[in-house]
């Protein structure tokens, strides 16, 4: 079936069966474009929680699924492709946490929404990148908190703070793999640009950031900033929205770093969020599966954490290095 096609049947079937397109900025282009929210993990999950759809599909990852089958249990969730999973997600387990909290008793959980529902129902509160600091700062300062799983966010919100939170030892494989060099090399070709780059980065990529901040917080900077060129630290997903709101300005993707012998590709892609595409999402409408299922008692354990985490107001975007 043509592309276009494609798309006339898709908005038909969400029109006929009440149903909503949630879509993650890492996606492809094509599915942010047909989807009725596009958004960052915090958004995402607001407009989740506030929809009259009968039927959600989340396109991105799946722990994204699990949170809207927890804010909306009496609505069909559903996901283009069920294997999209989350390697942040997939490094901390919530037997392994619940161990490790078992170790620091009189400690607070702050885990980040890149976690399994499990993980939810064993933290007190949820963040995205969007909220953490603001999160994090709700807490006294001589407060005892873990966070997980992502070390990188955990350490920023650590120097950023003055804080001692004792951090998860998991990360992004995306974030985790972006190329210092490749980076000072798009800086000497392109001198004005500035350099955007999300927490998930290790802290030598930091280090170089005219501006740190969540994927949204990226975006507005973008937009907001006199500058005309940018050099973009995170999934090049968000490229997509960058260019469509800024179309006078030019936006060049970070490498990511690559073994001895391999063919460097010039943008850092999450294979799991690309897993999300037009055919699997018309598939999804019209069997309307694969569908999410969370039991009904780690629904309940995981929404209050999730709910802490709407309940923030005003979420602010992450404060640059420079």
């Amino acid at each position: 079936m043509k592309k276009e096609q494609l798309k006339r049947e898709i908005r038909q079937m969400c029109k006929d069966k009440n149903a909503v397109i949630l879509a993650h900025y890492y996606t492809d282009g094509e599915v942010q474009d047909i989807a009725d929210f596009v958004g960052d993990s915090l958004a995402l999950a607001q407009s989740a929680a506030k929809t009259e759809a009968d039927i959600i599909v989340m396109c991105g990852v799946g722990f994204m699924g699990e949170t809207c089958k927890i804010l909306c249990p009496d609505k069909k969730v559903i996901v283009p492709d069920e294997d999209a999973g989350c390697s942040l997600a997939d490094s901390c387990k919530a037997e392994d946490l619940k161990a490790f909290i078992d170790e620091h008793p009189g400690y607070k959980v702050v885990s980040y929404v890149n976690t399994t529902a499990a993980v939810k129902a064993l933290s007190d509160v949820v963040v995205t990148s969007s909220n953490a600091m603001k999160v994090v700062e709700t807490y006294p300062k001589d407060a005892k908190l873990i966070f997980g799983p992502d070390r990188n966010l955990g350490s920023y919100i650590n120097r950023m703070t003055g804080r001692e939170m004792l951090l998860w030892d998991g990360g992004c494989h995306v974030h985790g793999r972006f190329s210092l060099e490749g980076i000072n090399q798009l800086k000497k070709e392109h001198p004005e640009a500035k350099v955007l780059v999300h927490p998930e980065c290790p802290v030598e990529i930091q280090k170089v950031a005219d501006e740190i901040g969540s994927t949204a917080g990226l975006l507005k900077f973008a937009i907001n900033d006199e500058a005309q060129e940018f050099i973009v630290a995170t999934e090049s997903g968000i490229l997509h929205k960058m260019q469509e709101a800024c179309k006078d300005k030019t936006f060049y993707p970070a490498p990511p770093m690559c073994g001895e012998g391999e063919k460097c590709p010039l943008e850092n892609v999450c294979q799991y969020m690309r897993m999300n595409t037009l055919e699997k999402l018309h598939a999804a409408l019209r069997d309307e599966k694969p569908e999410v299922f969370v039991s009904a008692s780690l629904a309940e354990n995981a929404l209050r954490p999730i709910q802490k985490m709407l309940r923030t107001p005003s979420p602010l975007p992450l404060k640059g290095q420079k």
